[in-house]
């Protein structure tokens, strides 16, 4: 690897910490003990909206003041409890299985999709889009501009830090286990390395091409690239070159102790690691798709791809054979992902679509949730009660938090450009990277009560 330890051209902008992924309080977190004990302000911080408050603590709020009650219980709708009170983790057994597979053993008890109900912690605005001005620094109309002043809207999360050096779009986030380092790839062709105590990079990897993908397996981190997966041990510092792909690889992901890669050809090459040789020897090419393979999830034994001939592909995982082919998305299917024994596909055709297995064992829509843009990128976490959260990206450089089984939304957040990666970290914390090549780091946050 070719790291430049310097970190390359990055400015020294980000002042904020965020500290040590899953270890002990964060200052945000003591900054919202403190505006709880000062409310009576009832005032948001100015320049922590501007992302710049070095104040410390800070008299005023560092979050949104909450909307007024509906007319209806906040409390309505969404289905029962469920799923584990941590962070969405790779090997802990929530929910999801997503990026890196989970236990998929689970029962319906959530009843069905869409029921309307909670809507709590969205602030209303005349405009849901961000005020041009504002970025800029210069609004005149300050609080009473119809514009949002803020990269978010709705309680329940709070940004913690911005990390800036890329200078493409995000197009992978990365937190392999026992590392206290965060990594993204960027379509810059680099891969930048945090310090995850300091908030600062610490190195850059040049690639000689853009990423198209990354995720991380234990120890392991992968990157798709044209023509080549880059393989990463942080712990042992092996470094793999898995040739084989034709073009760009755009997805990525492990299961069964295999290796997957959606290529540009359409093909979907599997490589089986070999612990004698420590190393990834290639398998078989599974070729069944028509266009470019541009998602992967692993659930229920069973391989999903999807891809921009507008299908889902199902895989089993013991034969590697194409069982089932879903035709029900009209463009691109973006990204796949299993909740309990749901499948989860969104698409540039504006839809996520729910998938439930029947009794002959094939999967059907069982629920369509329509959007006003094209959607690129699904991710599932849980929040502090530890209810099932979808995260959903739209080319609008907007990111949808919704309940589930519900669909209610719960808050949204904004970027300059769109978002096209989100990766869930230990804690409650949450990234995403857009168009920009900016990241942002976010805390979910329980959402105060107020005892009478």
């Amino acid at each position: 690897m070719d790291l430049d330890y310097n970190g390359g051209n990055t400015t020294n902008t980000n002042k904020r910490v965020f500290h040590r992924l899953g270890g002990g309080k964060s200052v945000n977190d003591t900054s919202n003990q403190h505006n709880h004990q000062h409310q009576q302000n009832q005032k948001v911080c100015y320049h922590w909206r501007a992302g710049k408050c070095n104040r410390f603590p800070c008299p005023f709020l560092h979050r949104e003041l909450p909307a007024p009650p509906p007319h209806a219980s906040v409390n309505g709708g969404g289905g029962g409890g469920g799923g584990a009170k941590r962070g969405f983790a790779g090997n802990d057994s929530s929910s999801f299985s997503g990026r890196r597979g989970g236990n998929s053993n689970y029962s319906n008890s959530w009843g069905r999709f869409g029921n309307k109900g909670d809507v709590r912690g969205v602030k209303r605005v005349s405009v849901e889009k961000v005020c041009n001005f504002w970025v800029q620094g210069n609004c005149s109309f300050g609080d009473k501009c119809r514009y949002l002043h803020s990269w978010s809207l709705g309680d329940g999360f709070s940004l913690v830090t911005q990390l800036e050096g890329h200078q493409k779009v995000i197009s992978g986030i990365a937190l392999p286990s026992g590392s206290d380092k965060l990594y993204t790839g960027s379509k810059d062709e680099t891969v930048r390395v945090w310090d995850c105590q300091s908030g600062q990079c610490t190195g850059v990897v040049n690639l000689g091409g853009e990423v198209g993908c990354m995720i991380s397996e234990g120890p392991w981190i992968f990157v798709g690239l044209p023509n080549v997966v880059k393989a990463w041990n942080t712990q042992t510092n092996a470094d793999l070159s898995l040739n084989g792909p034709i073009g760009q690889v755009y997805a990525l992901v492990v299961g069964n102790d295999l290796l997957f890669a959606g290529t540009q050809d359409g093909s979907i090459l599997v490589w089986k690691f070999n612990a004698a040789t420590y190393n990834f020897e290639p398998a078989v090419s599974l070729k069944d798709h028509k266009m470019a393979v541009v998602s992967l999830v692993v659930g229920a034994n069973r391989l999903y791809s999807g891809s921009m001939d507008h299908s889902i592909k199902v895989w089993s995982l013991e034969t590697l054979q194409c069982i089932q082919t879903l035709t029900d998305h009209t463009s691109v299917v973006m990204s796949l992902l299993c909740w309990e024994q749901f499948l989860l596909s969104c698409s540039l055709d504006q839809t996520i679509k729910v998938w439930a297995a029947t009794e002959s064992g094939n999967l059907e829509v069982t629920f369509t949730h329509n959007e006003e843009h094209g959607l690129l990128t699904l991710c599932g976490m849980h929040d502090p009660e530890g209810k099932p959260v979808l995260l959903c990206s739209s080319n609008d450089n907007s990111v949808h938090l919704y309940d589930l089984p519900s669909f209610s939304e719960k808050g949204k957040m904004f970027a300059k450009q769109e978002i096209r990666a989100i990766q869930t970290g230990p804690g409650g914390l949450f990234f995403t990277g857009d168009g920009t090549g900016q990241v942002r780091v976010w805390n979910s946050v329980a959402v105060p009560t107020t005892t009478t």
